[in-house]
């Protein structure tokens, strides 16, 4: 029997040793979500958090000491929070309009495509000049415009020709507006100038409004996610801002440029 007890002591041990051993540590994941985030069970949310997470921990010791730091976000990774390839068209958009926007009416030269898309208001509603009127240029000095099939709005034309900020004079004769074309002057070319700055300030506005618009949709989210992505977002955001609002400047100073000689 004493054989036996002895044979029989050592059993708790070995038993304890074969249990199986609890893991310690481990880091959970937002929400309460039951997977622990470096499981390959994980759900995708807390792979996000981790991966958000990890990046702003990268951005932070990266940027220690320094005024700025670059964030760059896979579109992807937060496609359930806010569509960034959205925002970034959005944004090139405004610059796109505001190319055109010189190209069209901010020439020191005036030709006929220059008047096209002045906007004539009407009492039937607002449209492009070209669609009311035959643009066409005479001579190097003169533009008409054929008011023949809308001879109703040959004064509203004339209106909207004279105020469209292109230092123009119109003439109505019958259903035809004459637009004689002014000499360019140092005068005018300063006038062509304060217009395409008055122009880049209404798109830095319309950008603006983007930024702003793709920000309150992020802090939508500030219930689901971790305040650091929130983070993260908008300063990507407004990074996206920024380097939208450069390229305006630099448009801006290659326009004035042409425009001053």
């Amino acid at each position: 029997m004493a054989l036996a007890l002895r044979c029989l002591r050592p059993l708790p041990p070995l038993l304890l040793r074969s249990a199986p051993a609890v893991p310690r540590g481990l880091p959970r994941s937002p929400g309460g979500c039951p997977a622990p985030l470096p499981l390959p069970g994980g759900c995708s949310r807390c792979a996000q958090h981790l991966l958000l997470s990890r990046q702003l921990a990268t951005k932070k010791a990266k940027g220690k000491g320094q005024s700025q730091t670059k964030v760059n976000i896979s579109a992807a990774l937060v496609e359930d929070i806010i569509n960034l390839e959205e925002t970034s068209e959005d944004m090139q958009a405004v610059i796109e309009a505001l190319k055109e926007d010189f190209s069209r009416n901010l020439s020191v030269r005036t030709s006929p495509g220059a008047l096209d898309h002045i906007t004539v208001v009407t009492k039937d509603g607002k449209f492009p000049l070209n669609q009311l009127g035959q643009i066409s240029q005479k001579s190097p000095q003169l533009l008409t415009v054929n008011m023949a099939s809308f001879p109703e709005s040959t004064a509203a034309a004339a209106k909207a020709i004279r105020e469209s900020g292109m230092n123009l004079n119109p003439e109505v004769d019958g259903t035809v507006i004459r637009v004689p074309v002014p000499k360019v002057t140092r005068e005018h070319r300063e006038s062509l100038a304060k217009l395409a700055k008055q122009s880049t300030n209404k798109s830095k506005e319309a950008l603006r409004k983007v930024r702003s618009k793709s920000i309150t949709q992020v802090k939508k989210s500030k219930n689901k996610v971790s305040e650091d992505t929130i983070w993260l977002l908008e300063k990507q955001i407004q990074q996206m801002a920024d380097e939208a609002a450069a390229e305006m400047d630099k448009l801006l100073a290659a326009k004035t440029k042409e425009l001053l000689g």
